[in-house]
């Protein structure tokens, strides 16, 4: 449980190596395959590769801890020997400390002997290549390649990995869009300061949140007391508590920071993260893992190595050892913050926008935590209003134990609207948060304990508060179970699966798009019936989106407009269905990134990108059967008489130009 900081981070990070592995930069070998039948079950395979200018190719000969290349091949084969056609050449390298390196220049030719086993159709594997220019090193890139063989044992054709291919290219880049000259000027209102700002709240309110737990709350008067009695001055004591305050904001905000990396990388990055499935079911067990260790069974520290080494530096004095100060406080308490965090974190990438929310929620979650510590230096005479810690910190834990079981629930749940595996159907989901909530109210009455409690002798007042609180919470929650007119629960919409996605086979469905994932039948159907065509990019992990369908979509002008004068067509961007074989190709993005088409999410995640400049969901465009542009897109917008108002002006200016 020590390492389980470091775990999640490191998931997490191999997680967006995941996401992001289907676009790379342009390749400096180019590569092209043919293969010969030798004898029965045995075959030469030719890998040509031609190296751009001044690049040196490694040869196959280097060792494994030397730079290379490596040729792989399924289960299937079995490689008897490597061949290089070519000219060789030796020379000591002076980045690899001296090696003497083997390379190729322009081309060269790998004659790989294999032999399969048994009765296959298909022979798969991959070039793994490493080159040199100067002090530039590229790879091990990964270039993959396939043979299909026939019932002889003959092969029949060649195929190296996805082909890019122009026709397809052209149904993700729509040469028709014009973002730049809509037909009507509507639309388009900007967002994300309002966003911003809520998430901004959010993080501060689970800063708040940490402050009352035991970690965190018993260090503000030793800390603020630290500061006043030890500077010479009140004036210099005030300054140092503001200083350590900021550090804390600092350290949070700085957490964030590898994200913006990942996300300059792919702008779709962040939404493969969040909506990866593996992802999503390692959060489950995580946050499950959080919520025992909350209930006081065993506790989740960091290394106590690593925190008696930066707490050593706070030795140091000035500025210098206040920021340690702060980076201990921030490593001490993570057994309380860390739950905390990584529902900030989860939602966040889980969220429009991606890595800047994260630095805006981390920022509210730190600024929240520092505010106590310079506003009591400022003002000490304020601790004494503070309560004294005691067992009531243990019952914030164990509440927010419970309600880390509520949020567990929420990643199962993406995982299992996005597979479509049908285990976390909204029914549920209703039914575990209930249970969590009735479980909190018999906790705050003393009808259940855990390890640390002690017995209950009295119920104070702020427990009966609390706990009416939470009954009432869950009282509103029980008409999600069941399948009436009251099941849609507008305060938590886009938590819960969607309406559709029910135990009940006659479940309220809504507003129902026309098409599902297939643009090309939605602009079919949209010159047959001569109407335009409302394109919504969605995802099944997305909260907006759900909101949108079930606060503002219903509205009875809002419904009108999309069911009658509007083709309704709904692209999920992290739909992980793959697209049959025939459809899957390279796509070379407006950057030059190569990026593999293989699933439905990948083919309209890369058609939002590439033709309206966003990545984010729900992002709605009004479009003609010509596909020209109505009105500017807009985004999540739940105020839903100016959604319809966009609606309006756009089947105006659809009629208009007729």
């Amino acid at each position: 449980m020590k390492h389980l900081l470091t775990f999640l981070i490191l998931i997490t990070s191999v997680f967006a190596v995941k996401a992001q592995d289907t676009t790379t930069q342009a390749s400096v070998a180019k590569w092209e395959y043919t293969a010969e039948k030798k004898a029965d079950k045995e075959y030469i395979l030719h890998l040509k590769g031609t190296v751009e200018k001044d690049w040196k190719l490694f040869s196959t000969t280097m060792k494994d801890d030397e730079p290379n290349t490596r040729v792989a091949v399924d289960s299937a084969a079995t490689i008897t020997g490597i061949t290089e056609q070519g000219t060789l050449k030796k020379a000591p390298e002076a980045l690899f400390d001296n090696l003497e390196i083997k390379y190729f220049e322009g081309q060269v030719t790998l004659d790989v002997a294999v032999k399969l086993s048994g009765a296959v159709t298909k022979l798969e594997g991959a070039v793994n290549y490493m080159a040199l220019k100067g002090d530039e090193v590229v790879g091990p890139e990964e270039v993959k390649f396939r043979f299909n063989v026939d019932a002889s044992g003959n092969i029949v054709n060649v195929a190296a990995g996805l082909q890019e291919s122009a026709v397809a290219g052209q149904t993700l880049k729509r040469a028709a869009i014009d973002m730049a000259n809509p037909l009507s000027n509507c639309g388009g209102a900007d967002q994300e300061p309002k966003s911003l700002w809520g998430l901004f709240i959010l993080g501060m309110i689970g800063g708040f949140i940490a402050l009352l737990t035991p970690c965190v709350f018993p260090m503000i008067p030793l800390t603020v007391s630290f500061f006043t009695k030890k500077s010479q001055d009140k004036k210099t004591g005030v300054l140092n508590a503001s200083i350590y305050g900021f550090f804390i904001f600092l350290i949070y905000v700085l957490l964030s920071l590898p994200f913006h990396f990942l996300d300059s990388l792919d702008p779709e990055i962040l939404n493969n993260i969040s909506t990866n499935v593996w992802l999503n079911l390692i959060f489950f067990v995580i946050f499950i893992v959080f919520a025992i260790s909350f209930f006081g069974y065993f506790e989740i520290t960091l290394p106590s190595g690593l925190a008696s080494k930066v707490d050593a530096k706070t030795s140091v004095g000035g500025i210098i050892g206040i920021f340690f100060m702060a980076l201990t406080l921030a490593l001490v308490s993570f057994s309380c913050t860390g739950p905390i965090l990584g529902s900030l974190l989860a939602g966040s990438l889980s969220t429009d926008g991606g890595a800047m929310q994260l630095t805006v929620g981390m920022g509210g979650f730190g600024f929240a935590l520092a505010l106590p510590f310079a506003l009591f230096a400022m003002f000490p005479n304020l601790l004494k209003s503070l309560p004294k810690s005691g067992g009531w910190l243990t019952s914030v834990k164990v509440v927010l134990g419970f309600i880390e079981i509520a949020m567990a629930i929420k990643f199962l749940s993406n995982a299992d609207l996005v597979t479509h595996w049908g285990l976390v159907k909204r029914e549920v989901f209703f039914a575990v948060w209930i249970i969590c909530g009735f479980l909190i109210v018999l906790y705050l009455l003393g009808k259940i304990r855990f390890p640390h409690d002690a017995p209950l002798k009295k119920i104070s007042t702020t427990r009966w508060i609390l706990a009416a609180i939470f009954l009432a919470m869950t009282i509103y929650l029980l008409p999600g179970v069941t399948n009436t007119k009251y099941a849609n629960r507008q305060l938590i919409s886009g938590f819960p699966p969607p309406l559709s996605y029910s135990l009940y086979k006659n479940a309220a469905k809504g507003v129902e798009a026309n098409v599902v994932n297939d643009y090309e039948a939605a602009l079919k159907l949209a010159k047959e019936q001569h109407k335009p065509i409302l394109i919504d990019f969605t995802g099944w992990a997305c909260v907006n989106c759900r909101k949108m369908e079930e606060n503002v979509w219903p509205d009875e002008k809002v419904k009108a407009l999309i069911e009658e004068d509007y083709i309704l067509v709904s692209l999920y961007v992290d739909d992980r269905k793959l697209l049959p074989e025939d459809q899957q190709f390279l796509f070379t993005t407006n950057t030059g990134r190569k990026k593999e088409i293989k699933s439905i999410g990948d083919k309209y995640a890369t058609m939002q990108t590439e033709n309206f400049v966003n990545n984010s969901q729900p992002y709605y465009v009004l479009i003609s059967p010509d596909e020209k542009l109505l009105t500017k897109p807009v985004g999540y917008t739940p105020n839903a008489g100016e959604y319809a108002n966009w609606l309006k002006c756009g089947l105006d200016a659809f009629k208009k130009n007729k």
